[in-house]
């Protein structure tokens, strides 16, 4: 399994691309800040062809292009529905909103000195214990709230070793902030608690920071050992 990303934008949210192998089709996992370039380029370097945009959660520094990507590409966008509204409403993450917009309905709310989000054309909702076969890999949807209302991860056993995508549920050393509207101390645990029953080897791409495994953060992270005991 091919894995290659970068962090995008001023953020430094993790974007990733998986494929079974170099020249063949690859999905997309949460096209950051201005991570158009920077995806042309790998899928230039590695001879890819995307076919689905994976979004693990609807934070703007996650999914920032996702409607340039998906409609430059003509590709779904996957993402929970109780995260959904911030593709058009990044307001929901500060506690701020214009109101409820229809899914579906391109809103167009401009943020950042001008910038407009809109939903791309085919939007599709993940739901929790979801296979997606795509491009000839299997990704195992797990609805993990804490971070936001509608975290996912997304984890794979096609490679030599599991691969989790985690968005902003685990990191190298530490968790996912709650602090923000959506966020819940609880949950946060609970879905810590679950991710953590995977194997040690599985190798853990969070959504910024640099990779590491499930052993290593149940052997070292602190947030885990002491505030969540797990």
């Amino acid at each position: 399994m091919l894995i290659t990303g970068f962090p995008a934008g001023g953020f430094a949210a993790n974007c990733y691309l998986v494929a079974p192998a170099e020249a063949a089709e690859c999905v997309i996992i949460d096209p950051g800040q201005d991570a158009e370039p920077g995806i042309e380029e790998l899928l230039a370097r590695h001879r890819l062809k995307p076919i689905a945009v994976l979004l693990t959660h609807g934070h703007i520094d996650h999914v920032w292009s996702v409607a340039p990507v998906c409609g430059a590409k003509d590709v779904p966008a996957y993402i929970h529905p109780a995260d959904r509204g911030m593709l058009t409403d990044p307001g929901l993450a500060f506690g701020g909103s214009r109101g409820a917009v229809p899914p579906g309905k391109q809103s167009g709310m401009p943020i950042f000195g001008g910038l407009t989000l809109s939903e791309p054309d085919d939007v599709r909702e993940l739901s929790d214990g979801q296979p997606i076969t795509l491009g000839g890999l299997t990704f195992l949807v797990t609805h993990t709230p804490g971070h936001t209302r509608g975290s996912v991860t997304f984890l794979s056993a096609d490679g030599s070793e599991p691969a989790l995508f985690a968005g902003d549920l685990l990191f190298a050393g530490s968790i996912g902030r709650t602090d923000l509207p959506g966020g819940d101390d609880s949950q946060m645990a609970g879905s810590l608690a679950r991710t953590m029953t995977l194997q040690d080897e599985t190798i853990v791409f969070p959504g910024h920071g640099p990779r590491t495994t499930i052993g290593e953060e149940r052997a070292t992270n602190p947030f885990l050992n002491t505030e969540r005991g797990l």
